[in-house]
């Protein structure tokens, strides 16, 4: 099962800020390929693609399709919105 781990030699006060560190990286690289060109769906899908293939060499394919079942409940429930919702 995935789930969050405490690192005992991670540089972070807590897992919740490791997680805004690294997304700060993502969305600073969407950033750097759009000035390069690239569209942002091709990003989008190739960091999906990234993040699928580090969770299965992670956990196993198992708990990656595990987790991908969560995913549309999340999404229609906002958890990946940024927008205000009306």
């Amino acid at each position: 099962m995935i789930q969050d781990y405490e690192y005992a030699e991670a540089p972070f006060d807590d897992v919740a800020e490791e997680k805004r560190v690294a997304l700060g990286y993502v969305t600073e690289a969407f950033a750097e390929a759009q000035l390069d060109g690239l569209d942002a769906d091709c990003m989008a899908q190739a960091a999906i693609f990234a993040a699928f293939q580090e969770l299965v060499a992670t956990y196993g394919e198992d708990a990656a399709a595990e987790f991908a079942q969560g995913l549309p409940d999340r999404i229609r429930a906002g958890g990946f919105s940024t927008a205000p919702r009306h």
